[in-house]
Formats: structure tokens, C-alpha cells, sequence
């Protein structure tokens, strides 16, 4: 075999390798960052963990919180604990050891699973809006309408939506291949960035992908803000301001859940995907991916008085265990 053979096999081997691995360009090239960064997002991911499954613990063991909202807030926990887990740790070894690559098949993995996890909590938060409405505007038929079948047919409902919704969306792009340059900047495999390594004709998965935001974004979002114009018209009437006052409380978790979430997402895909505003896209998407779900035990545990009376019980149960084994 002459030389000329062997550097055309060693130049098709290079682009083989080139089409199997994917650069993750992360939050930042700053060297001096990257310890910060990891500290921040280690403490975050901690935080996240560490809440969320308290949260699971205190609703599974208290009797006083096994009723439809606390089911709805476990599953809820469960799905940021898992979507946390979908990009954080994989953050956290780039910076950590500053390999920044990924397989294509791992990053097709990571955008499958952040996918499935940020459709299916649409559609949570949605079956959420709907148990406020009716504990809200229909107190007397509560009861009958949110009875624990309709509960496990509304989160089963959502797992699924997001199953499917994500399979279709991953199975598309993943039909692609990806060529040079293969640098994708951003922190973790999301859609967009994915398209632009795309070396074929895109136009056709776009379509698809606008076609499946109306029930992965759209439908559950008009479904949510539908819920709350009834709610806010329900609170209006109330008579009394202290009544007034405690309906709303009574569902200002969720509102402030429903607000940060939506509000970076609807952000980072209408922001355009110019150069000069990428940074900003990343640091709205950091949002709506890391932080929202760190801000939910903080909400439900600091906000409301049922968590922190059952965290209170527990403690003293614990207490009590201490004392006596002593």
C-alpha cells in the first residue's frame, strides 16, 4: 500500500471520529472560571438533590400529606431530580477534568431524556393547574373530580406525552449526520445546536419539530394559563380580603413555579440564535434547566406551612429516637 493510501485512510479514519464525537463548549472558555463554575453548579446540584428527595421522603412517610396536590408535588420532585441528573453531572466532569466531548450516541441519549423530562413536566404542571382550579372554583366537587384514579391517569398521562413526544422529536435527528465543524455551543445536547451539525437538508425536521411544540409547549401552556384566568376571576369575587388572601396563597407556590419555568423557556426560544446573543441563550437556558428545579423544594418547603409542619415531625420523631436510644 503506498503513502498516498495510507494517508487517505488515515484522513477518512479522522472524519469517521470526527462524525462519532461531539465538543460541548460548555458555559465558557474562561480558565480561571471553571473552578467557580464547578463549585456553583456542584452546590446546586447538591441543593436540588437533596431537597427534591426530601420532599418525596416527607410526602411518603407523613399521612397528613397524602392527599392529590402532594402526589402531584412528588412526581413533580422526582422529574427534576431526574432532569438535574440528565445534564449536571455531565457538567460537572468537564469541568472537573475539562474533557469537553461526548459520543453522538451519548448526546443523542442526553437530549432523549431532557427532552421526555421537559414535556412531561409541562403537562405536570398543567394537571396541577387544573387540581388548583378545582380546589379553587369547584370546592364542593373536589373530592369527586380529583379522586386518586383521576390523579394517576393525569401523571401517568404525563410520563407518556413526554415519551412519546420525545421519541418522535430524537428519533428524527438522530436519523441525521452530523459533519464539521463538530463544536456545539452550549452546556448540554438541546435541538437546536444539534440541527446546525446536521450536514442534510434540515427543513423537514424543523417542520416536524414546530408541528410537536403545539402539544409538547403550546397546548399545555393554554391549558395552564386557561386554569389561572379562572382561578384569579374565582379569587376577585371572594368577598373578604382575608379571604382573597388565602386563595391565593393557597396557589402562589405554583404560580411562581409556572412563572420561572415558563418565562426562561419562552425566552431562550424566542431569543434569535445570532452569535452576538448565544451567551445570553445559555444563561437563560441555565435557568429554566438548573435552577428551576433547585427553586422547587425551596418554594414548597419555605412557602408552605403543611411541608414545614411535616418536616417539624420528623425532626421531633428523630429527636425522640435519639433520646430514647440514649
Amino acid at each position: 500500500m503506498g503513502k498516498d493510501d495510507c494517508r487517505e485512510l488515515q484522513l477518512l479514519d479522522s472524519e469517521e471520529t470526527l462524525l462519532m464525537e461531539l465538543l460541548l463548549l460548555g458555559l465558557g472558555d474562561a480558565y480561571e472560571l471553571q473552578t467557580l463554575l464547578f463549585l456553583l453548579c456542584l452546590t446546586i446540584y447538591t441543593v436540588t438533590m437533596v431537597g427534591n428527595i426530601l420532599i418525596i421522603m416527607l410526602v411518603v412517610t407523613d399521612p397528613h400529606l397524602h392527599t392529590p396536590v402532594y402526589f402531584f408535588l412528588v412526581n413533580l420532585s422526582s422529574l427534576e431530580t431526574c432532569y438535574s441528573s440528565t445534564i449536571l453531572p455531565r457538567l460537572l466532569v468537564s469541568f472537573l477534568t475539562g474533557d469537553k466531548t461526548i459520543s453522538a450516541q451519548g448526546c443523542m441519549a442526553q437530549f432523549f431524556f431532557f427532552s421526555t423530562f421537559a414535556t412531561s413536566e409541562c403537562y405536570l404542571l398543567a394537571a396541577m393547574s387544573y387540581d388548583q382550579y378545582l380546589a379553587i372554583c369547584q370546592p364542593l366537587l373536589y373530592a369527586r373530580l380529583m379522586n386518586w384514579k383521576v390523579c394517576l391517569q393525569l401523571v401517568a398521562g404525563s410520563w407518556v406525552a413526554g415519551l412519546l413526544i420525545s421519541t418522535g422529536i430524537t428519533s428524527s435527528i438522530s436519523r441525521q449526520s452530523f459533519c464539521g465543524p463538530n463544536a456545539i455551543d452550549h452546556f448540554f445536547c438541546e435541538e437546536a445546536p444539534l440541527l446546525e451539525l446536521s450536514c442534510g437538508d434540515t427543513g423537514m425536521i424543523r417542520i416536524l419539530i414546530i408541528i410537536l411544540s403545539f402539544p409538547d409547549v403550546v397546548f399545555p401552556l393554554l391549558f395552564t394559563l386557561a386554569s389561572y384566568v379562572c382561578i384569579i376571576a374565582a379569587i376577585l369575587r371572594i368577598p373578604s380580603s382575608i379571604g382573597r388572601h388565602k386563595a391565593f396563597f393557597t396557589c402562589s407556590s405554583h404560580l411562581t413555579m409556572l412563572i420561572v419555568f415558563y418565562g426562561t423557556l419562552i425566552i431562550v426560544y424566542m431569543l434569535p440564535r445570532t452569535v452576538p446573543l448565544r451567551q445570553l441563550n445559555k444563561i437563560f437556558s441555565f435557568f429554566y434547566t438548573v435552577l428551576t428545579p433547585l427553586i422547587n423544594p425551596l418554594i414548597y418547603s419555605l412557602r408552605n406551612r403543611e411541608v414545614k409542619g411535616a418536616l417539624r415531625r420528623v425532626l421531633r420523631g428523630a429527636t425522640a429516637c435519639t433520646d430514647i436510644s440514649n
